[in-house]
């Protein structure tokens, strides 16, 4: 298993491009140090969090633990893999629409729809978060998503 250090950056990444377009850091509990946020966001948060670069199709390149749970892959899989398989091919022009409006604002909040897992089944994801990533430079690097998978537990980070 890979160590955290490897996905810090990335994690990093994420969360400052997040504050960029929210003014709010990703959630989590309150109580965490920074480095304690950044290990609870990678493998404890109960929400997934993802990312894909900026390929002409785009490849995922970060997962944190829930997001490899909710598609069933393996890291190794998944990373790597085009973002358009996270979606069946019938939902893929919903989430294409929604990726260009995030191209276009920056930032999309609400989003509930059914994404795919590793066996084809279909899951549903409740009020999702997708954002346009920035690199140090504040060019456009990717896109990153952040969704619940249980409608029970939206907003609950215990």
């Amino acid at each position: 298993m890979a160590s955290f250090n490897e996905f810090r950056e990335m994690v990093q990444q994420l969360d400052a491009a997040y504050r960029h377009w929210t003014g709010a850091r990703l959630p989590a509990p309150d109580s965490l140090s920074e480095d304690q946020r950044l290990v609870w966001l990678h493998s404890h948060a109960p929400y997934a969090l993802l990312a894909h670069g900026t390929e002409a199709d785009p490849l995922f390149y970060y997962a944190n633990e829930q997001a490899l749970a909710s598609f069933k892959y393996p890291r190794e899989q998944f990373v790597g893999m085009p973002s358009r398989f996270s979606a069946s091919p019938l939902d893929r022009e919903m989430r294409q629409a929604l990726l260009e409006q995030v191209t276009a604002k920056g930032i999309a909040h609400g989003y509930s729809g059914y994404r795919v897992d590793r066996m084809g089944q279909a899951f549903m994801i409740h009020q999702g978060s997708v954002w346009t990533l920035l690199d140090e430079q504040g060019a456009r690097c990717g896109q990153a998503a952040l969704f619940w998978p249980d409608p029970e537990r939206v907003g609950q980070l215990d």
